[in-house]
């Protein structure tokens, strides 16, 4: 492993992992980006405060709870990764600003090459494209970096924005869940990518960059 990387990043190599594109650029998420992305959060919002996008809803902690679950979470992804289940959340900047979170994750990816998706983009730069070109990224990721067979995604009814990215990006209808909200049940549509799919679309101006000594983490050997 290149000596120029710091001893945490050697030791844990998706520290050094990043997606590029002509727009964006996502990073795994350190301590300092963390808590970049929670202080994000709490000042600018995510989703109007009479919605509810999330399962888990963590948006309705007040600061500094938000950002100390925050900060949780991230630990905790990376505490759980291994070949077996892995949940990579990347820190999503446009010209060096932050504007949201893109995460990735997987079960069993060595034998199912299935992936999942979640994000959420600041409220100050909806409505600009950035939801689909971060969900762009990880699927170019999971796709070509990771060979993935399967994406899938999904997201309550009342969330137009969210299923109008999965479904410019290829994703088809996959079923329906029935769940639970505050207290009252609401429809959580599956959406599902297959390869055949993204590859009739598949961009060659999106890069990644310091995957290879992170396989050791994510696929088994």
């Amino acid at each position: 492993m290149p000596t120029s990387l710091s001893p945490v990043t050697q030791l844990w190599p998706l520290f050094g992992l990043s997606v590029r594109t002509p727009r964006l650029t996502l990073r795994y998420v350190d301590d300092d980006l963390g808590a970049a992305l929670m202080q994000l959060a709490a000042a600018d919002g995510v989703h109007d405060p009479g919605e509810m996008p999330f399962t888990l809803p963590w948006t309705r902690s007040p600061s500094p709870l938000l950002e100390r679950e925050g900060l949780q979470r991230y630990w905790r992804g990376r505490a759980q990764t291994s070949p077996h289940a892995w949940s990579l959340s990347f820190a999503v900047l446009e010209d060096d600003v932050l504007v949201g979170e893109q995460n990735l994750r997987a079960t069993d990816f060595g034998t199912r090459r299935t992936v999942g998706s979640a994000s959420w983009v600041a409220r100050s730069r909806q409505g600009r494209g950035i939801g689909r070109e971060m969900r762009a990224a990880a699927l170019h990721l999971a796709f070509d970096g990771l060979e993935a067979q399967v994406a899938t995604s999904g997201a309550f009814e009342d969330n137009p924005a969210s299923l109008a990215v999965s479904r410019s990006l290829g994703y088809v209808d996959n079923g329906w869940d029935l769940t639970e909200r505050d207290g009252r049940p609401v429809r959580d549509l599956r959406m599902v990518l297959d390869r055949a799919t993204w590859e009739s679309a598949r961009r060659d101006d999106i890069r990644i960059e310091g995957l290879e000594p992170c396989l050791a983490l994510l696929l088994p050997a």
